[in-house]
């Protein structure tokens, strides 16, 4: 069999003919160059270009772009010809130039432009497509709003920026695919858009079927397929899998979005870690600096102690400050109350020339953070020259209160320290909050803060494998997904006390952002009945596959995914995710270019048994 593949192959591939075309951005096209890379050395040489126009200039000049960049055209006064079809150009056509290259005049010379020292005399010009007028003209320091450029995004993507970022992401999966593939023996599996609900977790698009009241649901990720490949002993699993999830108007979150899923049997959580680092320091652009390993690691209570978060931007200080000793005897009644509940706690930061820089109105609108999101009320004292405090908090304290407030917050004169006092479970994330409030405030007055050309990868470790159920009392869920090993020495607690459960749960972090997060899994089926029947209270019936599966001889295995979106938009330094996906939604969810979701008439919905509830008309307002 397969020498008969190999002769199947040889007898193919010696028919195709030879190929004289150059390697790289112009091979198999009818281009010479690209317009970004002509170079003095090229002179004398015959070319021929092909872009869009992005200046006419002095009725002379033609600037042609292409994805790699510009390049000058001279049009010759004295060919008519040529000095008609300038004329009738416009902005954005499309154009094919044959011409010669030449150095430019001295004194010409652009040295903003990378071509900049060459320009091409035209011999021919021909417009290959006229442009109408645009909504905006593809300049980047031409403003417009995001509407605007996702109601046109295939203008928006022509633009130098747009251009740079869905290339880099490009170059970076290929280089992630080489590592996994190459350098470590995985294989790239696809795993099906279409499935079931699953519980728990964030809430799914469905899709319905031509059978009565059943219907498909589009994946979170491939959580089930991936553990499944291991039971089936593919042994070392990635793709760069879409995943879709129906979380409605998030900031920044996109309802279909990418993930570089990863799965690996007989594995330990350190080898995941170590796989992870490997693939980011392989794969990293080399303009953008190099990474070291291993990255910093952290428990999940180191995290929450001393930056109030489970994703810390650790580029700057300002941790947390337990300063509930100072005030164990106070007379302050609000202090006293919170110390007396159960895991009561009184917490500070201090903001590093908080006091002097701070306006009136910053401090509100950190007070207003506290009030609104949290319920909570938040004391705010200035350090003043001579070492005093400026609140109407600090009327009440003694001299001990300050000495010791001021010991344990190591606060120096102009400083700001914000207190808030309730349960540990509400204090650690408001300061937290307010801690990245005000790094934001402290950056818009002129601090260099956060350098922003610095990326900081944190693991964060040891989280709890169970979290009580908001808003239903005695109920319990999982702090990351059901299938999440749990630590080896916490694993008899399973059964006794699951709140005191830490999973092997591992998140990545990159500069306060969450870009990844991973677990060891549940590898025996009685275990995962467990979890899913006593303590979450899930219909097991829905999963009874993955049990089958997992009593199947399934090897012990674990893994992560990536978040390949907001990797990128971190590494570029884009305001949102949408500059990193070609083809994004808006904050609503919707496609502003083609209207999507859009209606489906009854007579198109009958095959699949549907049928839409409208709901009540609103009575116009004469």
């Amino acid at each position: 069999m397969k020498t008969i593949l190999k002769k199947c192959y040889l007898s193919t591939n010696h028919k195709r003919p030879a190929s004289s075309s150059p390697m790289g951005p112009c091979s198999v096209s009818l281009r010479s160059h690209t317009c970004g890379e002509l170079r003095p050395e090229h002179a004398g040489e015959k070319v021929a270009l092909y872009g869009w126009v992005q200046y006419l200039r002095q009725d002379l000049f033609v600037i042609l772009r292409d994805y790699s960049g510009l390049t000058q055209v001279l049009i010759s006064q004295d060919d008519g010809s040529l000095k008609e079809k300038l004329g009738e150009l416009t902005v954005e056509s499309v154009v094919k130039v044959t011409g010669t290259v030449r150095r430019r005049p001295e004194g010409q010379e652009n040295t903003n432009m990378p071509t900049g020292d060459i320009e091409v005399l035209a011999e021919n010009l021909e417009v290959l497509n006229t442009c109408r007028k645009l909504p905006f003209e593809i300049k980047d320091f031409v403003k417009k709003s995001e509407a605007l450029r996702m109601q046109y995004r295939y203008l928006d993507l022509r633009s130098t920026r747009m251009q740079q970022n869905l290339r880099l992401r490009s170059q970076l999966s290929m280089r992630m695919r080489e590592y996994l593939c190459h350098q470590h023996g995985f294989v790239d599996v696809e795993t099906p858009t279409l499935f079931k609900r699953t519980p728990g977790g964030a809430k799914e698009f469905l899709v319905p079927s031509r059978e009565p009241g059943r219907f498909y649901s589009l994946p979170q990720s491939p959580q089930q397929f991936k553990q499944l490949l291991m039971v089936a002993g593919v042994d070392r699993y990635f793709q760069f899998a879409r995943c879709y999830r129906d979380e409605g108007s998030k900031p920044d979150r996109q309802p279909e979005f990418t993930q570089v899923d990863i799965e690996m049997s007989f594995v330990e959580q350190a080898g995941v870690m170590a796989l992870v680092e490997g693939l980011l320091q392989y794969s990293w652009p080399p303009e953008l600096g190099g990474l070291s390993q291993p990255f910093p690691c952290i428990t999940y209570s180191e995290a929450m102690r001393d930056y109030g978060s489970d994703k810390p931007d650790t580029r700057f200080h300002m941790k947390l400050v337990d300063i509930s000793e100072v005030f164990v005897n106070t007379k302050i009644e609000f202090l006293k109350s919170a110390l007396g509940q159960s895991e009561g706690s009184i917490q500070a930061i201090c903001v590093p020339d908080g006091g002097r820089l701070f306006k009136s109105k910053d401090l509100e609108a950190l007070k207003e953070t506290a009030r609104s999101v949290f319920g909570q009320e938040l004391s705010v004292l200035a350090v003043r020259p001579e070492g005093t405090l400026k609140s109407p908090l600090s009327k009440h304290l003694s001299p001990s209160d300050t000495e010791g407030l001021l010991g344990e917050t190591r606060a120096r004169p102009g400083d700001l320290l914000l207190v808030s006092a309730c349960s540990l479970h509400t204090v650690r994330p408001l300061l937290g909050k307010l801690r990245l409030q005000c790094a934001e405030l402290l950056e818009a007055r002129g601090v260099a803060l956060r350098d922003p050309t610095a990326f900081h990868f944190l693991w964060v470790v040891d989280f709890p494998l169970f979290l009580p159920k908001e808003g239903e009392p005695g109920s319990l869920e999982s702090a990351h997904h059901p299938f999440t090993a749990p630590v080896a020495q916490d694993a008899h607690l399973v059964y006794t006390e699951p709140l005191q459960v830490r999973g092997q749960h591992y998140d990545l972090v990159l500069n306060g952002c969450e870009v990844g997060g991973g677990s060891i899994r549940i590898h025996k089926a009685a275990e995962q009945l467990h979890v899913l029947k006593n303590i979450l209270k899930e219909d097991v019936s829905v999963l009874s596959h993955l049990l089958e599966a997992l009593d199947s001889g399934a090897p012990p295995h674990g893994g992560i995914a990536l978040g390949l979106d907001r990797l990128i938009s971190l590494m570029v330094r884009a305001p949102s995710i949408r500059d990193v996906i070609a083809f994004p939604k808006s904050f609503r969810g919707h496609d502003l270019m083609s209207q999507a979701p859009d209606y489906v008439s009854e007579e198109d919905l009958k095959p699949y048994h549907i049928s839409v509830t409208w709901p009540p008309a609103k009575t116009e307002e004469k």
